[in-house]
């Protein structure tokens, strides 16, 4: 028989990193967390093939005192919790006391510290056993580095993936620890190459701008909101800009990262049917509560959290972004393409002025230096090139680029007001308690939206041609008639009363005795979307009525549909799955292609179309109509041309 005997602490500590330290991205997580904590301001993050030869976290935090820095190194020892009680309130990132232990098991760990400036501590670890500590002189803050990680369990080793996947996970990793902390400054590189490096100065929108590029986040549209429990605040991208995963979305939980289901759909659901079928946002959504309303305890990682009244937060969430995007004018312009092609980009100093909200325009004359005719020589290849006469109209040609230095600051200060200021007027903001479904009676603020269109024609029996005040636009009309279709069936659909229809031959409804059971304990919310079920066995139920506006022939898979909503999801919803019917309905309703409009025909889809809620997509988030304005009109026939000196050629 067996003996039962303590595991050795090496052993238990080997164990505990299975499930911390999964690979190299594991141990850049924990040790960048321990770096917030330790109230950093500046962090580098530094590997070498892909951290299996080389894992460097250095910040210039707290440090710890020499006379702990073996106690960091012993399991469940922590400087974040000293009662259970503290347990319900974390505000920390790392609390368990894992981490280090965890990652020395099963690496060659050097750790160099300093509570004070000059006097510092460094010690060598090697698969748990502690070889050297030393005393040495370096800068206040933390430096650790991870070497031969899994030299002492090779069966890990095989099980990681790639050098580049590995990297991209660990990329990502630092990208979403960089968006829950704009106000520290990171540097990522990888074999001496610079992957990622943030400004640390509170600016959200720029560190967004560090991971997607200044042009997608020139499309993020700022949000926030708050309840007596919850705050919401962060970037949302316009629908336009999109992703094939889920993965764009940042969910910052108090300042730490988490996955939640439920609240990434919060946020797709705030969308609407703006987006595309299969296409997903970009978000940084930050989320503040009270530490007692999240668990973070109930995973290894941390990044599965508990949350409390997790449904309303989502309402939230959804209701927010939904604001926000409701008042923008979603007509994609038809040349918006080609035109971003010829936007010229920026360094990273001239990022920093053009995403820098509190930047102002610059109101004075550089002194004539040769440095300053440098820097204005530099500036000059950020602004669009002048006239010849202009120039020569100027006495001195410093005095232009500064002219048109302010011109661009002026710019951005308007992009600034469109894009991050802009604020929906107190007769277009929903009320907290108004549903989604209420929306259709706005429709004087969806037309201020709209252009007025006078109808010209019809293109291959397929598209429509209108023109405005500012350009020519194309109607598709299959899309267009989509939409006013589905806005119709909605509300109609919507608002069918709770009206019973008796069954000629009753349905019966087999299930397994898990199903069987959880149907039993939920009867209550089935009978609240009208969905009468009655035992008729020990796993059979019998359904004599159903509602009256279930489709005709079809009543048996609309209510196993709700059935399996419920066993899946805990919970069914009859609005999504009327939702659901009337874009369906719309659909197959709608004109197709090829199919030639009369001029009243026409001229009647535009005016259903201008009086819809949401006129610019169909309800699987295909645009209806493209813009062609009256410059792009101009600049493709060559009235207006752009200078013939590139910016490529000074």
């Amino acid at each position: 028989m067996t003996k039962i005997k303590e595991l050795p602490a090496i052993l238990a500590d080997q164990i505990a990193a299975g499930e911390v330290v999964e690979r190299p991205a594991s141990v850049v997580k924990e040790l960048v967390e321990n770096a917030i904590d330790a109230g950093s301001t500046q962090i580098s993050i530094t590997v070498k093939e892909a951290g299996l030869a080389l894992i460097q976290v250095t910040d210039n935090g707290q440090g710890i005192i020499a006379d702990e820095v073996k106690l960091a190194f012993r399991r469940h020892s922590t400087s974040k919790l000293t009662d259970r009680h503290d347990l319900f309130r974390i505000k920390t990132l790392g609390f368990r006391g894992e981490a280090l232990p965890s990652i020395a098991s099963v690496a060659e760990v050097v750790l160099a510290t300093a509570a004070v400036d000059g006097q510092g501590t460094q010690v060598s670890i090697r698969g748990g056993k502690v070889l050297e500590q030393k005393m040495i002189a370096r800068p206040q803050g933390t430096q650790v580095q991870v070497k031969a990680l899994f030299f002492n369990t090779p069966a890990r080793l095989k099980y990681l993936k790639s050098p580049q996947t590995e990297l991209a996970v660990i990329s990502d990793i630092v990208n979403r620890l960089s968006l829950s902390h704009p106000e520290i400054a990171f540097t990522f590189k990888n074999n001496e190459r610079v992957l990622l490096e943030t400004a640390g100065n509170r600016n959200l929108r720029q560190t967004i701008s560090a991971i997607y590029g200044i042009k997608n986040a020139r499309q993020m549209l700022e949000i926030k909101n708050e309840s007596l429990d919850f705050k919401v605040s962060g970037f949302v991208s316009l629908p336009k800009l999109t992703r094939a995963t889920k993965n764009y979305i940042s969910l910052l939980l108090n300042g730490r990262y988490i996955r939640n289901y439920q609240l990434t759909n919060a946020v797709i659901k705030g969308y609407g049917s703006k987006l595309m079928v299969g296409r997903y946002p970009i978000a940084v959504i930050q989320l503040e509560l009270d530490p007692v309303l999240v668990d973070v305890n109930v995973h290894p990682t941390k990044q599965e959290v508990r949350i409390s009244k997790e449904d309303q937060l989502s309402q939230l969430i959804t209701q927010t972004i939904y604001d926000r995007i409701y008042q923008e004018n979603l007509i994609p312009e038809a040349l918006d393409n080609l035109s971003s092609n010829k936007r010229q980009s920026l360094d990273f100093k001239q990022l920093n002025n053009r995403l820098n909200e509190s930047s102002q325009p610059y109101q004075h004359v550089l002194p004539n230096t040769e440095a300053t005719v440098k820097k204005t020589e530099n500036f000059a290849q950020a602004v669009p090139k002048a006239d010849e006469k202009e120039v020569a109209s100027n006495a001195q040609p410093e005095v232009y680029i500064i002219k048109q230095r302010n011109e661009l600051a002026q710019k951005l200060n308007t992009w600034d007001q469109k894009y991050v200021r802009i604020t929906k007027p107190k007769s277009e903001t929903l009320s907290k308690s108004e549903s989604l479904s209420n929306i259709s009676e706005k429709l004087s603020a969806s037309q201020m939206r709209f252009p007025t269109l006078n109808y010209l024609g019809q293109l291959h029996g397929t598209y429509l041609l209108a023109e405005a005040d500012n350009g020519f636009y194309l109607i598709d009309q299959h899309a267009a008639q989509e939409r006013c279709k589905y806005e119709k069936f909605r509300v109609t659909i919507g608002n069918v009363a709770a009206a019973q229809q008796e069954l000629l031959v009753p349905l019966v409804l087999d299930y397994p005795t898990s199903d069987a059971l959880l149907i039993r304990a939920n009867l209550d919310k089935l009978a609240a979307v009208d969905i009468q079920l009655e035992d008729f066995g020990q796993n059979s139920f019998i359904v004599h009525r159903h509602p009256t506006w279930f489709e005709a022939g079809k009543e048996e898979s609309i209510i196993r549909e709700l059935i399996d909503a419920l066993l899946r999801d805990g919970k069914i919803s009859i609005t999504a799955f009327r939702e659901q019917t009337a874009i369906m309905m719309s659909c197959k309703l709608s004109i197709k292609a090829n199919h030639h409009l009369d001029d009243q025909q026409a001229k009647a889809l535009l005016e259903q179309l201008a009086k819809c809620e949401n006129p610019f997509n169909c309800p699987h988030g295909r645009p209806t109509l493209v813009h062609f304005s009256n410059k792009d009109l101009e600049k493709m026939f060559k009235r207006i041309q752009d200078s013939h000196r590139s910016l490529k050629d000074q």
